[in-house]
């Protein structure tokens, strides 16, 4: 095989153009499938696991959704809902649930001390943005939030309009739900449509004579009071051929949007609807996504049981050419909930959603145990249903959850980390987000004075987006500074390019040399075996046809488990880069080697940056300080450097990451635990958090999804 430097100075010097890829089929769909249906037949492999991707816009986790999780992973489907930004496969196989707190500490600390925090950042494939905590953040992710009781609320209502109650009772009665279905509870499949009043509202069913174009999903999982609701809704405008898709959206019961696609239609558009929908010429103008786009997504995300809610649903289904969906349509649930039905679950206490998992425990008999220093304080220690246990130091607290976590289902561990000062943090939030504009930066040169400069510019925006390019005419020879938005360009570049022959002359391509570069080699090295990064690869040069056929082929389809396709913040469009997440390091690599040949000739490497990592990076201003510029720390920072104390944070870091790691190699097969850094929080700012999340022994079996 060619070496990849030659062909990009083959490539530079002739100006010769990429031939496209040939035409592959991505069936990510029917590889989802596949799994799923091989792992349901086989109930003796059945194992916990968690899904490879957290449906959380910008990958950052509410405190009420953990809580739904934390819920969720107590109780199970039988009882909760199912947690709206994660999948918890096989929730009754788990043993325990355990919660590590390192109070005091937040994403910022995190990257800061990342070299440190060895074993964290190796063991926990899922991590996740936390917000800055609240007052108390023990109190919300177990939910022991203020409740308002039913009866303050009735008379809330009685007070605010004592002359419409009654008549909003009448009016209940007399509404089509309730005459239907009565007042009292009922459960999810008593509210499905039948066929035959499929049949009446002319829902599409495969095998009608007005459907024979249509898609059929191919679910058939078996439908319960249990299975997942996702809420449908599409706009449509009026084309030579009549209506037409041009939006659609898909909601998980938890209020979590997972899908929100424009539409580009097949035909010529005569009325946009604009009115109704909202679409107009200007926005849909650049969208390149068709209906055949969104029909793979959908049998992409939606499980075999899954049940659609909507307004007009058959509509809907028509516009989408999707026949028998097996997520038939229920008849309204939010007019369920608005008559007074209240939600699907069967457990009485359980039903209302600031149910505490306190109370959930309660349920099963069982207590939470709280381990703690004795200076914390929290509401949960006067708790009836939790066994509170204060510690006078950190590592009493260790020494005490070895002996407990074990007789305990449920477990809060707490250990409390002297905060930084708020200039101290902020002063480090500067250097860290300079550190990696830094390292997503590159010097190269020198060039001739007469090289083709339009050509070279184009070789280094073939690696990722750029954010700034600029000449540097300072040397005898002029050089290019660029600037990448993503840290996996600017070293795919430094890689393909450093040392190959430009018009004769041989360039360097490096990052500029700072004091906070100095260990970037080792740093990428690090990322590059982070857990959430291995097995993931990171492509520039997507375009269009690789996107529609990404899915396709067969060879690099094995083992996939995700496609995370970034959109611009501000247009909404996709960038030309991805990440594919394969199940394996070897399938991974295998696919990068498919991807760089002949055939596709894509740029790529192993992906550095996970994800919620680089939804942060995304954040940094284009105008961040000139790499090369030093910044000098503050002295109390520069002190603490140099001292290095046994106390310092980054000997704390590394002390305590290898103390949880050997208390969570104790924990048995089959734990689900999270770490949590709840961040930081005073009157001068505040820092956001960070959740790590795994399963013991967890076995890696994931499903294929697709993110933006």
């Amino acid at each position: 095989m060619e070496p990849q430097r030659e062909r990009a100075g083959r490539h530079l010097k002739k100006g010769r153009k990429r031939r496209r890829g040939p035409n592959m089929l991505v069936g990510a769909a029917e590889a989802m499938r596949a799994r799923w249906e091989l792992e349901e037949s086989q109930p003796e492999a059945k194992k916990a696991r968690l899904s490879t991707i957290l449906f959380a816009e910008n990958c950052e986790v509410t405190h009420e959704q953990l809580c739904e999780l934390l819920k969720y992973a107590v109780l199970g489907n039988s009882n909760v809902s199912k947690p709206s930004w994660c999948q918890l496969f096989h929730q009754n196989q788990l043993n325990n649930v355990v919660v590590f707190v390192l109070q005091g500490m937040s994403q910022l600390h995190f990257y800061r001390f990342y070299m440190e925090f060895g074993f964290l950042r190796k063991a926990f494939t899922h991590k996740f943005r936390l917000p800055p905590p609240s007052s108390n953040f023990l109190a919300d992710i177990i939910g022991l939030q203020k409740k308002q009781t039913t009866g303050d609320l009735s008379k809330m209502v009685e007070g605010s309009l004592p002359s419409t109650s009654s008549k909003v009772s009448i009016s209940l009665q007399n509404a089509p739900i309730i005459q239907k279905y009565g007042s009292k509870k009922v459960g999810l499949t008593r509210c499905l449509l039948t066929k035959e009043e499929m049949k009446t509202f002319n829902f599409p069913l495969q095998g009608f004579p007005d459907c024979e174009n249509f898609v059929p999903t191919k679910c058939h999982g078996s439908i319960t009071d249990n299975s997942p609701l996702f809420g449908l809704d599409c706009e449509m405008c009026l084309t030579s051929k009549g209506r037409e898709l041009t939006r659609i959206s898909l909601v998980a019961e938890g209020g979590c949007c997972i899908m929100d696609e424009l539409v580009k239609p097949d035909n010529k558009v005569l009325d946009y609807l604009t009115s109704f929908s909202g679409i107009t010429k200007k926005i849909l103008n650049p969208v390149t996504t068709k209906l055949k786009d969104v029909q793979r997504q959908l049998k992409a995300l939606l499980p075999p049981d899954a049940v659609l809610v909507g307004h007009s649903l058959g509509l809907d289904l028509r516009a989408l050419k999707i026949a028998e969906l097996n997520l038939e349509a229920l008849a309204s649930h939010q007019e369920l909930l608005a008559a007074g039905q209240g939600p699907r679950n069967t457990a009485e206490v359980v039903q209302q959603s600031n149910t505490s998992v306190l109370e959930c425990l309660d349920l099963m008999g069982q207590k939470l145990l709280f381990l703690t220093r004795e200076a914390e304080t929290s509401e949960l220690s006067s708790s009836r249903n939790c066994q509170t246990i204060k510690c006078l130091t950190n590592k009493e607290v260790l020494e005490q959850a070895r002996v407990e976590i074990p007789l305990f289902p449920f477990s809060i561990v707490q250990f409390s980390f002297e905060p930084f000062s708020y200039k101290l943090t902020e002063e480090m939030n500067k250097r860290m987000r300079s550190k990696w504009t830094e390292m997503s930066t590159v010097y190269a040169g020198p060039f001739s004075k007469n090289c083709n400069l339009r050509a070279v510019k184009r070789l280094f925006k073939s690696f990722g987006p750029v954010r700034s390019m600029s000449l540097v005419l300072e040397t005898h020879q002029p050089h290019l500074c660029i600037q990448y938005e993503v840290l996996e360009a600017a070293q795919l570049a430094i890689e393909s390019l450093d040392g190959i022959l430009v018009e004769s002359t041989c360039i360097k391509v490096q990052r500029p040399v700072t004091e906070l570069t100095l260990d970037s080699s080792t740093l990428v090295k690090e990322l590059e075996q982070d857990s959430e990064n291995r097995g993931t690869i990171y492509l520039s040069g997507v375009n269009q046809t690789f996107k529609e056929h990404l899915l396709q082929q067969s060879n690099i389809s094995l083992g996939l488990e995700a496609v995370i396709l970034p959109k611009d913040l501000k247009s909404g469009k996709q960038k030309k880069y991805c990440f594919l997440k394969f199940k394996t390091f070897g399938s991974a690599q295998r696919a990068l080697n498919i991807l760089k040949g002949k055939d596709w000739k894509l740029k790529g490497r192993h992906a550095l940056t996970p994800r919620h990592l680089h939804a942060w990076l995304r954040g940094i201003p284009p105008e961040s300080r000139t790499p090369g510029v030093r910044v000098i720390p503050p002295p109390s920072e520069q002190q603490a450097l140099q001292v290095l104390k046994v106390d310092h944070p980054k000997i704390a870091a590394w002390r305590w990451g290898r103390k949880i790691g050997k208390l969570y190699h104790s924990l048995s097969p089959g734990t689900l635990c999270l770490i949590l850094l709840p961040g930081t929080k005073s009157t001068h700012g505040s820092f956001s958090g960070l959740g790590l999340m795994g399963i013991k022994d967890e076995e890696e079996s994931t499903t294929p999804k697709i993110c933006s």
